[in-house]
């Protein structure tokens, strides 16, 4: 009898074959389709670099033309989505919102004609475009008011920020945010792109996919690591105390959230782009009480732990990003999910190519033959 060797976690062991992205930890290299992360933070738009990914190659200027005015033309959600949300508890968690709401919206369109492209470009568009307004509706929503209609004059960003403020943003504060938006879209096989994929596999409709997906972005190991980061912080209070806090952490043998990542073994590419970002809303709008502590938690601790390949994440530096702009901490992961959205896209149009369901074994430790014991005899 052949014996499993079982990994938690599947550590790894390739769950799947993809050219949507790469990653190369030893060097802190992150491409999309080949292209570096950092040319595309630079150069790109987050609309652009969806389709790159899940079209495979970067559009012309009237293929970009087109998809934009596609996903600005579908930014409506339906006034029954609404109402749904309005019944919603005002202290749930928005991204428990943003997974019945993803759900509800593939009641309107849960025709599951997989192997059409008309239906696969739409569920895209309809989920890259709808997503944003949830996320921007819910918050208003939950504060009794009502929610914002989107502009179509603005770009992908900046319709976001108005719809939740209902003010028109400075578009250096846009722009910073769509390069936050590539930098979050995908990153290989993930915890919440496996579970798209498995989702997927079932050939169940794109809108379940994301569904799912949003499920397992929600947990703290994954995207909600950004809000812990903040509210990690808030804690230590001061520079002095850093030091303190992290000796603590390694006592416990607590995890220090926004450091260390399963692939990278040095700093995360995308956090020192975000750390740059940082600086740039600082220099405009003032600086950040807690970028000092930020500052002083990654110098301690890669001094203590860098030798072990724990250095900032992406988690670390973005939650100052969106603090800076105003972005309720709770907020930062569904603002992950309307970037990971395309990613997820991606590879579901991917696994939908070459498609086989994934059933993975098991190593079974239980007991064996064990004796039925009849209810009154317990």
């Amino acid at each position: 009898m052949m014996v499993c060797e079982y990994k938690p976690g599947l550590e790894g062991i390739p769950a799947a074959q993809s050219s949507i992205s790469y990653v190369d930890g030893q060097k802190g290299i992150l491409e999309y389709r080949g292209i570096q992360i950092e040319k595309l933070a630079e150069n790109s738009t987050f609309l652009e670099t969806a389709y790159l990914l899940i079209w495979g190659e970067l559009p012309s200027k009237q293929e970009l033309a087109e998809f934009e005015a596609e996903i600005y033309s579908h930014r409506r959600i339906k006034y029954r989505i609404r109402d749904m949300m309005k019944c919603f508890p005002e202290s749930g968690h928005p991204m428990d919102a943003l997974q019945a709401s993803a759900a509800a919206l593939g009641l309107f369109y849960s025709r599951r004609d997989l192997h059409n492209p008309v239906y696969i470009r739409d569920a895209v568009v309809r989920l890259i475009a709808c997503i944003p307004t949830m996320i921007a509706a819910f918050q208003l929503m939950r504060k009794g008011n009502d929610p914002v209609m989107p502009r179509d004059d603005l770009d992908y960003a900046a319709n976001f920020l108005y719809m939740l403020n209902e003010k028109e943003p400075d578009p250096l504060t846009a722009r910073i945010f769509d390069v936050c938006l590539i930098l979050h879209v995908e990153h290989t096989m993930n915890a919440s792109t496996f579970s798209a994929r498995v989702t997927a596999s079932t050939l169940t409709d794109p809108y379940a996919v994301v569904a799912s997906a949003v499920g397992t972005l929600g947990g703290p190991l994954h995207g909600g690591a950004n809000e812990e980061v903040i509210q990690m912080l808030e804690t230590i209070g001061s520079v002095d105390r850093v030091r303190p806090y992290v000796e603590d952490c390694l006592e416990r043998k607590a995890k220090i959230m926004g450091f260390g990542h399963r692939v990278y073994k040095v700093k995360d590419p995308r956090a020192t782009i975000l750390q740059q970002l940082a600086e740039q809303l600082f220099e405009k709008f003032g600086y950040d009480e807690y970028y000092e502590i930020a500052l002083e938690m990654e110098r301690v601790v890669s001094e203590i732990l860098g030798s072990r390949g724990i250095y900032p994440n992406v988690d670390f530096y973005s939650g100052l990003v969106y603090r800076k702009m105003g972005i309720p901490t709770d907020l930062f992961t569904p603002i992950f999910a309307i970037a990971r959205v395309a990613g997820w896209l991606a590879h579901w149009k991917e696994q939908l190519a070459e498609n086989r369901i994934f059933r993975p074994t098991q190593v079974y430790n239980g007991r064996h033959e064990t004796p039925y014991i009849a209810i009154d005899q317990r």
